[in-house]
């Protein structure tokens, strides 16, 4: 009895999109790592960062939604990052049932240095901006059919 061909054997690993996705984003974020530990911040701690200097102050609940993160994720990515200096967490003061977060003076200065970070990633990983462009659509709405799917949304 033959076995079928690699490439046309469904179950093959190099065919499967988790693995692809999976290798893909352990390769991707080592080259972020060393970018970002002189700024003292790991890779979820710099999306939350994203997320705060693209808009802030901002509640919890929006972080959680926006990084599509569950507070128990999220929570002690803040409590790192307040210890850190670089944000604030505190009730509202309209609802106190929401935690606002807010950057500090110091982690808003650090933006600056972030802003070198993603032209340094598309340097290092020698691959067209356009062609990452056209990954990050990919991505993005297969996001979303995962969502749809049912995968969780946190919200």
């Amino acid at each position: 009895m033959s076995t079928p061909r690699q490439t046309e054997d469904p179950l093959a690993l190099e065919r499967q999109v988790c693995f692809a996705l999976a290798v893909a984003n352990r390769s991707v974020l080592a080259v972020y790592r060393p970018l970002l530990e002189p700024m003292g911040l790991t890779h979820p701690q710099y999306l939350v960062m994203l997320a705060l200097w693209g808009g802030e102050p901002s509640s919890v609940r929006a972080l959680g939604e926006l990084l599509q993160l569950d507070p128990a994720t999220l929570s002690p990515l803040l409590k790192r990052l307040e210890q850190s200096g670089l944000i604030t967490r505190a009730r509202d003061t309209t609802d106190e049932r929401q935690l606002r977060v807010q950057l500090t003076a110091e982690g808003r200065r650090l933006r600056e240095r972030a802003e070198q970070i993603p032209a340094a990633v598309v340097a290092k990983l020698g691959v067209e901006l356009s062609e990452l462009e056209l990954l990050h659509g990919v991505l993005t709405r297969i996001n979303a059919a995962a969502l749809a799917a049912g995968a969780p949304s946190f919200r």
